[in-house]
């Protein structure tokens, strides 16, 4: 393992629950493998711009007819599309708000979502264009939602990511840290083992 990239999405910043938790994923990872280099992306300090019509725009014109700015926007989108493709695993730290990923973390999606690049439609369906790797998301929620119809989130990730081409998919919860101190500490000690024996 050469290079993991790591996205984090805490308002809250690297004392946010999903972000510690994140921490700990790079620790065991980089145990096993000490020369991988860690590339960061702190979507709460830089977020990343939300979509709107001309940056929709610059992913839909031709190359050879794009704008100054469209080219910027493309450069741009291809930097974080970059940061993937040189990965050799993906750790996102993902809290929930308001039964939702981050809008940042969307925002982050729509600029990694690029037809022909990410991901092509054919006559079968749509084919993800980015080779797998694994993907570790932490999961950090304040009441319980995992294998309910609250879950939004995993539904969600699941399908995003498999929609480019990323399978190998592992979550850890880190639920009910908003209902009183014996919870949240049982669910991360709970957490914390699970990263255990994924990264074993």
């Amino acid at each position: 393992m050469k290079n993991i990239l790591v996205i984090t999405t805490s308002i809250f910043g690297q004392n946010g629950q999903s972000s510690q938790l994140v921490e700990q994923t790079i620790t065991n990872l980089k145990a096993q493998h000490p020369t991988a280099a860690v590339i960061y992306r702190d979507l709460s300090k830089q977020p990343v711009p939300h979509i709107d019509a001309d940056r929709f725009g610059a992913f839909t014109t031709s190359a050879n007819d794009r704008s100054d700015l469209e080219n910027q926007v493309i450069a741009y989108s291809d930097e974080l599309i970059s940061e993937i493709v040189g990965a050799d695993a993906i750790i996102l730290g993902v809290p929930m708000y308001n039964f939702g990923i981050p809008s940042t973390l969307k925002a982050y999606f729509d600029h990694i979502a690029r037809a022909g690049v990410t991901f092509r439609y054919t006559d079968q369906g749509p084919v993800g264009l980015l080779e797998d790797r694994p993907v570790f998301i932490m999961a950090a929620r304040g009441g319980i939602y995992a294998g309910t119809g609250n879950d939004t989130q995993t539904p969600y990730l699941r399908t995003f990511l498999g929609f480019l081409g990323l399978k190998d998919v592992s979550f850890v919860y880190a639920e009910g840290l908003a209902m009183g101190d014996d919870k949240k500490d049982a669910a991360l000690d709970k957490a914390s083992s699970k990263i255990d024996a994924l990264t074993a």
